[in-house]
Order: C-alpha cells, then structure tokens, then sequence
C-alpha cells in the first residue's frame, strides 16, 4: 500500500502565511501526497506551485467551513470561484443545523445544487461526525448518496473538544455509501502511521491531515 497516495496534505488554520502553504506544496511534491487541502485564498498559489512542478498532484479547496452555516447561494459562488482559481475537488460542510433539525431535504437539496456547481469535480461533504449521532450520521450519508456527492468525510477538525475521524464512524458511513460507489475521508486528528492505516481498514479511501510527513516517515 503506497500510504502517501491516500493523504491530501492540509493546512486549514486561520494563520495560515504564504510561506506555510510553500512549504506545504513542496512536501506534497516530496512525498508524492494525493493532494493539498486550502482554504479558497490559497487556491491560486497552490495550484501555481504545483503546475510549476509538472507534478499531478490535486487541489482541494474547502468551502462552507468551518460551520456549515452559510446561505447556499453563498457556498454555491465559492464552489464557482474555488473551480475557477483551479481547484481540482471541493470539500463542503453539510448544513448540519438542517440535518439536527431533521430537515434532511434541504440538507439533500443544498448538496444537489453544489454538486451541479461543482460538475465533474468532486465534491466531499463534510458531516461533522462529532456533532451527530450514529442515526443523523447514516441519514446525512444517505442525503449526500441521493444529492449526487462523490464522497463523505468525517470532520473538519474545528469542533471544540471534538474526537475527529474514528474507526467506528468511518465503518457506519462506508456501509451507508459502499453500494453506492462513494468514497469515505477520514479527517481530524489523524496523526499516526497506525491510525490512518486503521482507518483505511475500516473503509477510508482518503485521509485528510496536517500531519502527513510525520505519518509516511
């Protein structure tokens, strides 16, 4: 198993410099990382780095994060304007407000219209696992199955307090979504060799982490 194929290599944090997302370029390009993970500013430098690079290595531009909470004609132009600054695969937050509510057709109905945003680019919905119980869990999954996503992913890793990806969650969303040929990411507080390979296990085809050097090392 080429573990490093696995990992998108992110760095989402609100002081995030110029300089960190350099240096987060040159280790994807070093230990030849699936992808990198940014917020919308940093799209258009990191998407630069890697074509001066000639190296296939994706950009993942998050959205609606870290809450879930915007209008979606909000979250729909950032889909828009990330694909324009050449973002290669948008991760999104579910409207987990909705999903708590029990809302569950305008949580499935705002993943749709992101999704016809985002055309043939893949689009991860973020759950917030720590937020929701084992039944939203398999629901919101089901949403994202039924709107068109292309994967579900655990955490956004900015829950206070909050476990982020575990073994357990990711085997209920890979059994909610296999059948339906949807991939799983596993993020949050990922910081071991072990782990990511345990989440792989338990049915994680990406994993999301700031911590990706010290995991293939």
């Amino acid at each position: 198993m080429e573990l490093a194929k696995y990992i998108e290599h992110t760095n989402l944090k609100p002081d995030a410099t110029v300089d960190d997302i350099k240096k987060l370029v040159e280790e994807a390009i070093q230990y030849g990382f699936f992808g990198v993970c940014v917020n919308p500013i940093y799209v258009k430098l990191a998407k630069s780095l890697i074509l001066e690079s000639g190296k296939d290595i994706k950009v993942v531009c998050v959205v609606n994060f870290p809450l879930g909470a915007n209008k979606i004609n909000t979250t729909v132009n950032q889909i828009k304007e990330a694909i324009i600054d050449g973002a290669d695969e948008i991760d999104t937050v579910i409207n987990i407000g909705a999903i708590k509510s029990g809302n569950y057709k305008q949580a499935a109905d705002e993943i749709s219209l992101q999704k016809e945003a985002a055309g043939d680019k893949n689009l991860k919905v973020i759950l917030e696992t720590d937020l929701l119980t084992p039944a939203e869990i398999k629901v919101a999954c089901l949403n994202c199955v039924t709107s068109g996503a292309d994967f579900v992913k655990t955490s956004t890793g900015f829950v206070k307090n909050g476990v982020g990806a575990t073994v357990e969650n990711v085997k209920l969303m890979y059994s909610s979504v296999a059948k339906r040929n949807i991939g799983v990411k596993a993020s949050g507080g990922i910081k071991s060799k072990l782990m990511a390979l345990d989440l792989i296990s338990a049915g994680a085809t990406r994993l999301g982490t700031s911590s990706g050097v010290q995991i293939v090392q």
